[in-house]
This record gives C-alpha cells, structure tokens and sequence, in this order.
C-alpha cells in the first residue's frame, strides 16, 4: 500500500528552535549520546526508562525537598510503581515562580464576559484569598475539594488554591446532570463545594441555585459551600460564603504546601461499562514531569505563548491546558457554546487574543469545515503556530481542510490520550513530517505497541492500543477501591502486566499512527467516556422503560451518533 501523501514538513528554523531540540541537544551533552532524529530520542526514552524521567525532572528544574535514592521501585506490577520516593514538591509552586511580567497569566471571554487580560499578580492575590478561606474553613492536605464552575478564571483560581494547601481538586462542569456529580462527588467525601450560581450557554441562562442545594443534601461531607455570582440577577437563599465577598479581603501571603511526589493532585472520572463512574486518582508529581514533558516537548509551548483548548471543566484537557502556565505560557480561555453568537466566535477569540496554539476537539474541526469555514487569508489565524485535536479519530477530509483553508505551514498535531493519564500516549513532535490522515509519533515515555488478540505485537495491522511500561501520570490508584481492584480490572485483565487502553490502532512502518476509535464497551463522544451502566441508571429509573440498549456508531468522517433502543 502506497505511503499516504505528506502534507507538512517542519522547516530547519522551526525544528532547530523547537523545545524539542533544545531538550534533545541537552540530554546529548549531559548524557553522551548523539541523538540526531525524533526515533533516536524516544527509543533512549523507552530503553532507558529510568534515565529518560530523571532528565525530565532535571531538564525543567522542579523545585522539591528530600532527595530520592531512585527514578522508581515496583513490585514488577505497572500500577503499584512509585515515583521519586523521599521528594516532597507542589504543582502550584512551579507556576508562581515563572516570569509573567511581559504577559498575562490568562485571557479570557465568555457569552457573558467581554474579553479581558488577568495579570499573574492579579491570579496569585486571588488565589491567596481563596486559600485563606478554605484554610479557615478546616481545609488541609488530603481533603477533597469539589467545583462545580464554569470555564472561568475563578476556576483555575481555585484549583491553584486547593493545590498550594496540599488538598486534593476536583471537578465537574456546570451542564452535568445533578445525579451524574452526585454519582462522582459522593465517592471522595469532599469537605468544601464551590459552585457557581449559574451559567450561559448558547444564549440560554441555566440557573443552577436548586442542583446546588441537591448536592448539599446529598453529600454530608460537605461542610461548606462556596459560591461564585458568575451570572448577575440570580435571586438565591443558599446557605453559602459568596466568592466576591472573599475576593475584597485584604492582601495575604500565598504559602505552598510541599506533599510527597506521589500524594494526589486531583481526582478525574471515566465511565466504564458497570457501576459509578471511576474516580481516577492522579498524583502531583506524575502530573508534574508528564506535562512539563507534554506542553513544553510535544506541545512547543514557550514563555510568552498563548495556549487555547476549547474545553469545559469537566473534560481533562481543561487541567491539560492549564499547565500550559507551567511552561510560562498564557492559557486561553472561552467559557460558552462554540457556535453562538456566531459559528466562528472562537476563532474570533483567537484573533483578538493573538493565540498561538489552538486546540479543540475532532467533532469540532469537523463542524468548520462542513460549514465551509474558510481563514486562509486572515493575518491572526496565520499567525498560529499549532492546531491540536484530541477527543475522536481526526478524518483526512479534516487535515487537507487545514492545509487548504486554515494555513497551509500549520502544526497540525493529532493527539490521544485519555482521562486515564491526563495527557497523551500519541501526539506531535516538530522533527517529522504529517501525512494525512495520522498522527505523528508516540510520546516520549511511552512504549506503546499495537497487539493482536493473542499479545502479539504488530506493526502496520490493526490491534489493540497496549502501553508496555509504567509512566508516572498513570493512576495512583481508584479513590476507595479496594485492592485496586478495579484498576486492574479497567486496564491489566487482558494482557496481564501490560496496559491494554482500549483503542484500535495501527503503528505504520514509518511510525505515525492511526486511531480507529474504540474497542471496549466504553461509550466516547468527543473526548467524554461515558459508561453505559451511566446511560442505564438514567433510562431504568423511568417507570415505563422495560430494557433498553444504547450504542455509539463511529462514522467514517470522525462524527458519531450514539441512539438508544
């Protein structure tokens, strides 16, 4: 079968000035190699496991206290290895001693927000308000605080708050089903809520006042509520402290709160086929090293740049985005529909915040382009130096619609990953060609193979997506499941010791790769694994449902319909 047709080669200038060099010329001279090419660094990356994470830990200069006496230690079991044993750091820390003092720390524009530039003082003073408040409220490392926001400032103010005390964040966005947060929240036992009185989308105002107090009664760990007035004129009579009450405090010194390197940063949840959601824990020094490796490597992002994921709160890649802060890059925010008040307005966003990487799901671009979207000759968008796309298998059709209406010299970066790492296992690298219809390489880190049903690996075949060794954003374990037995039913049953992720794949000669979409029961719309026995509970609880079935249908273009019989 004839190679499939290159459509982006990086020039000498952009590979020579990539992140990505700069790390590969270092890790020569500090390890004596002689690496040249992508493959030669991952394949160091790979073999020298141990070596290539330490460097990653060097290379960035993580600030921590202790020492360890190893990279890792295991039983030989992948989900029972620890990390840096004998460091303590904090993931908020490493943001606050980056240098925003010739941009701003976040842009930001919402349906109800004009667009607005939000200074790293501004977020620090804010953040320090808000860890005060949950420190008076009995807030200390280990306990779980739980947001129910909208994609917002206060947001990623409030996690950076939770983090620096050692507490543990996590997250769910405002469109969520009251039963659905119930179903996550009530697992963890959180000791705070902070929730917004409401929010907008695509022209509609949803009043949020009576989940909020539906929660409140049916999660008695929380002793209390935080509340921000994202929406003006809503009339409530919760018992709750009011966000922009705390916000007027006088000034407070921020601390952080150093906690061991495989204490939890943040709990995510990913639908499996029975029971509630899985309530993934991930740990502060994992997510660490994985994404100072993934934004700043894969992602080129540098100090000054401004870094745009269309996400929501409850997606991974809205804790993805926000680490874009750790490579001192500004992170985009759009809170609202992508299509209203126009079908363009995020690339609107994106001219007026001059971004340089724009990211957003498959079903998005998908969208554009068969709204016949067409920027080839819009000075801004020209200027973006990265689109990503994650969430569902980007079609060919999509890629030649970059290169023919958005900007034919993009970097075009195709990832995947999952909830499961909060990162990617493919993605991009500035060293090698695109061609069509594929993704450029696996990660550094990660030996990915694609195996046949008897644990065979294979290269240009369809097989499973199987990751060999253990990497440090992996889960540290399920909150409350005991013997982690749930973890090693969710990845380790089929091919026992090895990572199965649940995706077709196939691994070319040339080592790009092509996703096909699924190969569990676990039900994925762009980007959001939504469990069966989720649809399920929702449709068996309606008195006239005898039995029903739900299917998801992958369709050739990257779209997909998802009936329910």
């Amino acid at each position: 079968m004839p190679n499939p047709k290159k459509i982006w080669i990086p020039n000498e200038s952009f590979t020579n000035d990539s992140n990505m060099n700069a790390f590969k010329n270092w890790v020569n001279k500090n390890y004596q190699q002689k690496f040249n090419t992508y493959q030669d660094l991952w394949n160091w990356s790979v073999n020298k496991h141990d070596q290539f994470w330490e460097s990653i830990l060097k290379y960035f200069d993580l600030s921590y206290s202790g020492k360890y006496s190893k990279v890792k230690s295991s039983t030989g079991e992948i989900h029972e290895t620890v990390w840096f044993k004998g460091i303590q750091l904090n993931y908020a820390e490493h943001i606050f001693k980056n240098d925003f003092s010739h941009n701003p720390a976040i842009v930001f524009q919402g349906e109800i927000n004009e667009y607005q530039e939000i200074s790293i003082e501004t977020v620090k003073s804010k953040t320090a308000k808000i860890a005060a408040h949950l420190k008076e409220k009995g807030v200390k490392k280990g306990d779980r605080v739980c947001s129910m926001l909208p994609n917002s400032p206060e947001a990623v103010i409030a996690f950076l708050a939770t983090n620096s005390l050692g507490a543990i964040w996590t997250s769910c966005s405002p469109d969520f089903g009251t039963k659905s947060i119930i179903d996550r929240f009530s697992q963890i036992e959180p000791k705070v809520f902070i929730a917004t009185n409401a929010y907008q989308y695509n022209g509609r105002i949803f009043n949020k006042t009576n989940e909020i107090r539906s929660i409140q009664e049916a999660i008695p760990s929380i002793k209390n509520t935080l509340l921000l007035e994202y929406v003006s004129n809503i009339d409530t009579d919760l018992q709750c402290d009011i966000w922009g009450e705390i916000i007027k405090r006088e000034e407070t010194e921020l601390q952080f709160k150093r906690v061991d390197f495989s204490d939890p940063i943040w709990i995510l949840y990913s639908s499996g086929t029975t029971g509630k959601p899985k309530a993934i824990t991930h740990s502060v020094g994992g997510i660490l090293i994985e994404h100072y490796k993934a934004l700043s490597l894969h992602q080129n992002v540098k100090p000054g740049d401004k870094f745009f994921w269309y996400s929501t709160t409850g997606w991974m890649m809205w804790n993805y985005a926000t680490s874009a802060l750790l490579a001192g890059g500004t992170v985009a925010i759009y809170d609202g529909s992508p299509a209203f008040p126009a079908s363009d307005i995020l690339w609107s966003f994106a001219e007026k915040s001059q971004i340089t990487h724009f990211g957003a799901g498959a079903s998005y671009y998908i969208f554009c382009m068969r709204e016949g979207m067409d920027f080839i000759n819009y000075k801004n968008i020209k200027k973006i130096q990265s689109f990503g796309s994650t969430g569902s298998p980007l079609p060919p059709e999509c890629f030649d619609w970059f290169y023919e209406k958005v900007n034919p010299n993009t970097w075009l970066i195709s990832l995947s990953g999952g909830t499961d790492i909060c990162s990617g296992f493919v993605g991009g690298n500035p060293f090698e060609p695109i061609y069509r219809g594929e993704i450029q390489c696996r990660m550094l880190g990660v030996n990915l193979k694609s195996y046949t049903e008897e644990g065979i690996s294979v290269i240009e075949k369809l097989g499973e997506m199987v990751i060999e060794n253990a990497m440090p954003s992996m889960p540290i374990y399920f909150w409350k499941d005991e013997n982690n037995k749930r973890y090693k039913k969710s990845y380790f049953e089929m091919y026992p010791g090895k990572w199965r992720h649940g995706d077709w794949i196939k691994i070319t000669e040339r080592n790009s790769l092509i996703i096909y979409g699924r190969s569990d029961a676990t039900l994925n719309r762009g980007g959001i694994r939504i469990g069966t026995s989720e649809v399920y509970s929702a449709t068996e609880s309606v008195d006239e449902v005898a039995d029903s079935l739900v299917v998801c249908i992958d369709h050739d273009d990257g779209t997909q319909t998802m009936p329910i019989f």
